[in-house]
């Protein structure tokens, strides 16, 4: 018998709950291929190992682009796999999934994200707001009348919401988030190094040495690519200080973003944020010192939650739960 599962479609990886059993798969929005007859070769995992090195009938591509489908088509087939993979295969009825979305998102890409979700195996889709989502999994009781600050910040998107009383009261949903923060290293190797490297390198380089505020530790890191002047593989040494400068437009971005939601929620509720404070959620909360740049910027105490990464998909999962018995 099929459980009811929660599912997180992010522009970078994809996961999925079950309850009773928790976060069940985490892998990349990642589908392998064969331009020449359309076939699908690799999805998830197996895909994202391709990235980069492909040969020339191969193609690794992501089907959805700043929180949205760009590609029905493969979305649809990468959902059915990654359904069917954490189901387990003696599964037989279809599951009803809750699927959390951007709060930006127009009615035409839910409705996307609904239709694929139903041709991937679901029999029932329910759309919840990112925000919404990531407030439940961080442990926040939503169903008080008080203001909670959410910031979420994915691979995609940054979701600002201050929510209460189960809803959105104030949001903001910007492009601005991990993926841009890697085109921001590529950019910069490129203009400050001669050197050219892969996104996927440069993932690497933010998840391990990235900073985004003056106090965190200084790191350092050696980065392979190719000398644009040489055309030769290369070396490099970069560190934690020049991460944060490559970071630093993207970063500016959001707290003007995170800003302009405070101003706009009113009174009570900013009263409520003061004392609790604001909650990051998203796999690129993890970047150190984020939390103690929005706390400078801002003056308001902030911070990460327990699992950031994984806040979205399990408070989708407990959606039906903690919202039983209410019509928002």
């Amino acid at each position: 018998m099929a459980a009811d599962i929660g599912i997180d479609l992010g522009t970078s990886s994809v996961l999925i709950y079950i309850k009773g059993r928790g976060v069940v798969l985490n892998e990349p929005t990642v589908v392998a291929l064969d331009r020449d007859t359309n076939e699908v070769k690799a999805i998830g995992d197996d895909a994202d190992l391709m990235i980069g090195r492909t040969p020339g009938n191969l193609v690794a591509v992501n089907p959805l682009r700043d929180g949205a489908i760009s590609d029905y088509t493969i979305t649809e087939k990468m959902l059915r796999h990654f359904i069917k993979k954490s189901q387990g295969r003696y599964s037989f009825i279809k599951p009803r999934a809750t699927v959390c979305v951007p709060s930006g998102v127009t009615e035409v890409e839910k409705k996307a994200v609904e239709e694929a979700t139903l041709a991937a195996g679901a029999r029932d889709v329910v759309l919840i707001e990112e925000p919404v989502a990531a407030a439940i999994g961080a442990g926040i009781d939503i169903s008080r009348a008080c203001g909670n600050f959410i910031v979420d910040i994915g691979g995609g998107t940054c979701d600002i919401a201050v929510i209460s009383l189960g809803g959105t009261v104030v949001k903001n949903s910007i492009k601005v988030a991990g993926n841009v923060l890697d085109h921001e290293l590529v950019r910069y190797f490129r203009n400050q190094h001669n050197m050219l490297v892969g996104l996927s390198t440069a993932e690497e380089i933010k998840i391990k040495i990235g900073n985004l505020h003056r106090s965190a530790p200084y790191k350092t890191a050696q980065v392979k690519g190719r000398n644009m002047i040489t055309g030769m593989p290369a070396t490099k040494e970069i560190n934690s200080d020049e991460v944060r400068e490559a970071f630093k437009s993207s970063a500016d971005k959001i707290i003007e973003a995170i800003i302009g939601v405070l101003e706009q929620t009113p009174p009570e509720l900013a009263a409520d944020i003061l004392s609790r404070g604001i909650i990051l959620t998203g796999g690129s909360a993890l970047i150190t010192g984020f939390d103690r740049l929005i706390e400078e910027k801002t003056g308001i105490r902030t911070i990460t939650a327990g699992d950031p990464l994984s806040c979205a998909v399990i408070g989708t999962g407990e959606y039906d739960s903690v919202m039983e018995g209410r019509f928002l």
